[in-house]
């Protein structure tokens, strides 16, 4: 190791780049990628398969919705001025239209009506022609054995009737490019005229965890059983990537070097473990050898010693071993990259507002995040002063970026800013629920 690399490793990290200044720098390196807005590419998927998908394009109706003017209740078709005058004592008498061939369809309806007739409709029928209104089932006798019907409700032009294009109009905008589509959406595009739609490309991630230390199994002592490389790969599988989850790889140069290599042809490459300044730490070394580092040792706690670069326009997330410490690095720095792949940003966490128990400590220019649980107040303690938050939070653990335990049985974590000395106990703090927003 000589130069650059050995004063590296003996400085340690004197310097750590600020949270928000390296996602800058990734983001600027993936904004680099690709030809359009879109950096991981686009593909046409059919509406039924877009759950979760980011639209490509700005998506306009093809078609009014309804398409046509229809029953909004179940009744008769009617003339509204046929109706003039009409009430429970003194009704109006109609004939009833049949429809040219009921025995085929229970729910079918008169093609259109005369003035002085009425057709059955149900709920979403198409109106028949000359009828302008819909008499409500309640509001009417029926004389079938007449053929005659008693309405007795004076209604409106247009009254209980869907108008074309009521939900929708063609034309009208319905979603920007970048909207994530949930099932009601789907729901919509279908209806408005679309079997297809243009989506973002899933970013494809490749998992790599790095380590001789670590085993599959059984673990002898001095052995880990490998963790990080299967939480990575299904948080990027729920951020909507496509991860594939690779075998661990030794602590070795050439060995690491291979395997970023191999998963270059994927749209993020992250490793786990062997990203620090010790001995085996070997994986910044790598990175800089066959890419660019772009930042080593960011401002962030635990997780700290994350290394963030580039090679051959890949980026490649050399997250620390330490559980925790790669949980936090995972949703600060690769889930924006999926978003920013996606041509998206990251939505912020959903929050709890609690009040805080117990002290967090913090140090200037680092950013901290504290897991904490949360527990319900007593009503009486929570609604006796006034905007008091109803929980509480209670840090789990302070320290010990390697206790996975604590962000697993933890309900979420408060994030203490770069620019603050901890936070005290009693202040009200906002619990970030990471692991509900995907």
């Amino acid at each position: 190791m000589e130069g650059a690399d050995r004063e590296r490793t003996e400085a340690g990290f004197k310097v750590r780049t600020p949270v928000d200044e390296a996602r800058q720098i990734l983001r600027a390196a993936v904004a680099d990628r690709g030809d359009g807005d879109v950096p991981c590419g686009t593909e046409t998927v059919d509406v039924a398969r877009a759950d979760g998908r980011v639209l490509a394009a700005p998506v306009t109706a093809a078609r009014n919705v309804p398409h046509y003017r229809r029953a909004a209740m179940d009744g008769y078709a009617v003339r509204a001025a046929d109706t003039f005058g009409a009430s429970r004592r003194s009704p109006e008498v109609l004939g009833v239209v049949e429809p040219t061939d009921a025995s085929a369809d229970e729910h079918a309806t008169a093609d259109s009506i005369e003035p002085g007739t009425a057709a059955r409709v149900h709920t979403g029928s198409a109106l028949p022609e000359g009828a302008d209104a819909v008499v409500m089932i309640e509001h009417v006798t029926e004389r079938e054995s007449l053929g005659e019907l008693e309405v007795e409700d004076a209604l409106a032009e247009g009254e209980n009737v869907a108008p074309i294009g009521e939900d929708v109009t063609e034309g009208q905008q319905l979603y920007e490019a970048g909207h994530r589509l949930r099932p009601s959406d789907l729901g919509l595009l279908r209806s408005a005229g679309y079997g297809q739609v243009a989506v973002a490309q899933q970013p494809t991630v490749g998992v790599v965890p790095t380590g001789e230390e670590l085993v599959e199994a059984d673990p002898d002592p001095g052995e880990v059983v490998e963790t990080n490389g299967l939480t990575v790969s299904r948080l990027a599988q729920r951020w909507g990537a496509r991860a594939t989850y690779r075998d661990v790889v030794t602590d070795d140069p050439e060995s690491l070097r291979v395997a970023i290599q191999r998963d270059l042809t994927k749209d993020v490459v992250v490793t786990t473990g062997g990203s620090s300044v010790g001995e085996r730490d070997l994986l910044p070394e790598v990175i800089d050898d066959i890419g660019e580092v772009l930042v080593h040792g960011v401002g962030l706690k635990p997780g700290h010693p994350v290394c963030l670069g580039i090679v051959e326009d890949t980026p490649v997330l050399a997250l620390p071993g330490y559980p925790v410490a790669c949980i936090i690095n995972a949703v600060q720095f690769l889930r924006p990259t999926l978003r920013w792949l996606e041509g998206t940003t990251p939505d912020p966490h959903p929050t709890t507002q609690a009040r805080l128990e117990r002290k967090i400590p913090s140090e200037p220019g680092t950013r901290t995040f504290a897991r904490v649980r949360l527990e319900a107040r007593d009503g009486d303690e929570a609604d006796g002063e006034r905007d008091e938050p109803d929980y509480t939070a209670i840090p789990t653990r302070a320290s010990g970026s390697g206790v996975l335990s604590s962000v697993a049985l933890a309900d979420g974590w408060v994030v203490v800013d770069d620019d603050r000395e901890g936070i005290p106990a009693g202040e009200t703090v906002a619990v970030e629920n990471w692991e509900v927003n995907p």
